[in-house]
């Protein structure tokens, strides 16, 4: 059995004109968002083995907001390059790329590929996530390599709307 838990990164910031897209921080919302989120997963007994991120700075700051909120240390944080830019099989490769002794796997990136690649693994809709939007998913399978729609169950799929 492996689970994915597949998060999209908390609201950023449009404020610094000067930043580049890959270098734009959370705003105040986002920084609210994510460990919002974080005590939300953490309630539901959320305990991913391995957090993957996208080298964007608002992908990084959401997976350590999140993570400390799970007891994960944010030095253990993996940034896959891969990740930031990626579309939907892209992202597929990343998580298949994870090791097979990891059961319990989060991703952190970016609409329009994290939506369409949630999209792609669940039976249940997705949609667009919304920002510190996460889904759940388990797969029964043995390894990551053969997750797919066919072999998925939605464990959940949550957002901060639903806390406020």
């Amino acid at each position: 059995m492996k689970t994915l838990y597949i998060l999209r990164h908390a609201k950023s910031s449009w404020k610094f004109d000067e930043l580049s897209d890959h270098d734009r921080p959370l705003n105040k919302r986002g920084r609210h968002d994510a460990p919002l989120m974080g005590h939300e997963l953490a309630s539901r007994g959320v305990k991913p083995q391995l957090i993957i991120s996208s080298p964007a700075v608002r992908a990084i700051s959401t997976a350590t907001l999140v993570g400390r909120e799970l007891g994960y240390d944010p030095d253990d944080i993996e940034v896959n390059t891969d990740v930031y830019g990626a579309g939907k099989k892209d992202l597929l490769q990343v998580v298949q790329g994870a090791p097979s002794d990891i059961e319990t796997l989060m991703l952190v990136g970016h609409n329009e590929a994290i939506s369409e690649f949630a999209d792609m693994l669940s039976m249940e809709p997705v949609g667009s996530l919304p920002t510190a939007g996460v889904v759940g998913l388990e797969f029964d399978c043995e390894s990551w390599y053969d997750i797919s729609k066919d072999n998925s169950r939605q464990l959940f799929l949550d957002f901060p709307k639903n806390h406020k």
